[in-house]
């Protein structure tokens, strides 16, 4: 039996703003960006992964979720304080110098880690951290 990923997600708060980034500056393939019952369905993918989608959704998809726990989130999304996604790179001090110019906000720059990679930290336009770590040839 074969197990593979197909899709995560990453909590936004403007889809416009999280598709310049992802699909602009990252590079990723726009999948799907389809609107439905007032929702708004947007998948990216890296061209190498084809059967792998990031879902950009808002932090409450839940159409029952209670305005209270819509602000909650809302709140957590602001402070940065949902978990993001770690990227692997081929080149991570390219990769620094494309995101930084941007204008993301930089949370780290590119270090060589103990545990055997080289990377560097994002956070994105909904305040996501992301990682872009490279593996080293020691």
């Amino acid at each position: 039996m074969d197990l593979t990923l197909s899709q995560c997600f990453i909590a936004v708060d403007d889809h416009d703003k999280a598709l310049a980034f992802y699909r602009d500056t990252l590079g990723l393939q726009v999948r799907r960006d389809v609107s439905f019952e007032g929702m708004r369905w947007v998948t990216v993918g890296s061209p190498a992964q084809p059967g792998v989608e990031i879902v950009l959704e808002p932090p409450v998809a839940d159409p029952h979720a209670s305005e209270a726990d819509r602000r909650a989130m809302a709140e957590l999304l602001a402070k940065g304080l949902l978990r993001g996604v770690i990227f692997s790179t081929d080149d991570c001090d390219a990769l620094f110098e494309r995101v930084q110019a941007s204008g993301a906000e930089v949370l780290q720059e590119p270090v060589d880690q103990p545990w055997g990679v080289r990377d560097c930290a994002f956070r994105d336009p909904a305040g996501n951290m992301l990682r872009f770590a490279q593996r080293r040839n020691d």
